[in-house]
């Protein structure tokens, strides 16, 4: 970076061509994703325009440009790993650090709307971590625009708003981007310069590229977390929907057993409210399969006291090492209850088989039963969207509900198939993708 002026400035301007590509790749899809036209039209646009530029100004040997090309994917790429779980101490001092190095600043600063969250640099600034927002850096949230300020982290700003070629000494001149998040200010990437001089328009240019990648990352992780709570918010929709039914029959069936056994009806609400607990306690988490297959055991538990012991028949076939697979909450026993509720008929027993398996590099989990069945018409229609206006209850809430959720946790290629023959029975089959790779681990596929 100090082989001489012109190379510098020459790799500057095509690192800021490869950030500002990047970001206006992540708004646009970005834009697309939440169907926001104007953004997505704006970052084409902007795309189009780097595009040009980019294939029209050679600015440097192709040599340089390619180097300039992998360090901008590398910036990007460490970049996008620091952020992923938004603006946090850590990530933001390795963000620092990172792009120190790609301009001539004495030092770089992230804050959030509040305070300064981390600091990488040889200059010693008047704010330290932890501090509250300086007045220039409560200026570019307010504005949401990239502002350039001789005397960075003054309160009183004495001096008028960057002049090229001013001085002053003893004072660190700076730029300030803002962090935006569908035009909203989240924070700020500060850069501090020793002199007027050093910040030129390359340095700006470099440093509004920085920021906008960054703004973009922030974008795509809020957008993580908006599909995280989304798939939160439909457990707790599904268990609202399943669970009333439940328990007023389970009550029902307690208040019937206090006169004829009460040492069983004691038994009963004794699991029965473990059984409640493990639900609030596992709404939200990942737990391994063992637990989600001991929590459909004490549903059938309870359900057999309800219909009578021989109305249920269970068995399980779990292939050794597959009870440590973690998984969301919730994923078989709504299964199982379907079977029960939509699958018994008036008499005889209903047999209710538990099968997990390898194949492969994924995992199979089939819940069969041998009760009423249904047409493959009424099958296929389980796992298609429910039109925005229906209030459609019951098994295809649930399969749907199931469906999506483990095609967020496993990725590609996980999935439901339903095959069901009337008065024979129905087989309801989970494919995890690339599921054994997490044998042996609790956190979530990455």
């Amino acid at each position: 970076m100090h082989s001489s002026l012109d190379e510098h400035s020459g790799l500057a301007f095509n690192l800021f061509l490869g950030i500002s590509a990047a970001a206006s790749l992540m708004i646009l899809a970005s834009g697309i994703a939440m169907s926001n036209v104007v953004a997505a039209v704006i970052a084409g646009a902007g795309l189009a325009v780097i595009i040009v530029v980019g294939g029209t100004i050679n600015l440097v040997p192709d040599s340089m440009r390619s180097q300039a090309t992998e360090r901008t994917l590398s910036v990007a790429s460490n970049t996008l790993r620091q952020l992923r779980g938004g603006l946090t101490p850590a990530g933001c001092e390795a963000i620092c650090a990172l792009l120190l190095p790609e301009t001539t600043a004495m030092g770089i600063a992230m804050t959030d709307t509040t305070h300064v969250i981390a600091y990488s640099g040889d200059y010693v600034p008047v704010i330290e971590v932890g501090d509250s927002n300086s007045a220039p850096t409560l200026e570019v949230l307010s504005s949401k625009r990239i502002e350039t300020f001789a005397a960075v982290d003054s309160e009183d700003q004495r001096y008028s708003h960057f002049i090229q070629g001013s001085a002053q000494p003893g004072q660190a001149f700076g730029i300030i981007a803002p962090l935006l998040v569908q035009d909203r200010a989240v924070g700020t990437l500060k850069l501090y310069y020793r002199r007027g001089l050093d910040i030129d328009r390359t340095q700006i240019v470099v440093a509004q590229g920085f920021a906008d990648l960054l703004s973009a990352q922030l974008s795509s992780y809020e957008l993580d977390k908006q599909a995280e709570l989304t798939a939160k918010a439909e457990v707790k929709a599904l268990q609202a929907q399943i669970n009333p039914h439940f328990l007023f029959n389970t009550l029902n069936t307690i208040a019937s057993l206090t006169r004829t056994d009460p040492a069983r009806a004691r038994d009963l609400l004794r699991e029965f409210s473990v059984f409640y607990r493990r639900t609030l306690e596992n709404s939200d988490s990942i737990m391994p399969l063992s637990r989600e297959l001991e929590q459909t055991k004490r549903y059938l538990t309870i359900e057999k006291a309800r219909f009578g012991e021989d109305r249920i028949v269970e068995v399980e076939h779990v292939e050794p090492g597959c009870e440590a697979l973690p998984m969301p909450a919730f994923i078989v026993q709504p299964i199982v209850e379907n079977a029960v509720r939509h699958a018994m008929s008036d008499e005889g027993a209903l047999h209710i088989d538990i099968h997990v398996a390898t194949d492969g590099n994924d995992i199979l989990i089939a819940v069969a039963d041998d009760g009423l069945g249904m047409g493959e018409d009424v099958a296929r229609k389980l796992l298609e969207p429910a039109p925005a206006s229906s209030d459609a209850k019951g098994t295809g809430i649930a399969l749907r509900n199931v469906a999506e959720r483990i095609e967020k946790f496993y990725g590609v290629g996980s999935g439901v198939e339903i095959v069901s023959k009337l008065d024979e029975g129905t087989c309801v089959t989970l494919r995890l993708a690339d599921a054994v790779s997490l044998l042996g681990t609790t956190g979530t596929p990455g």
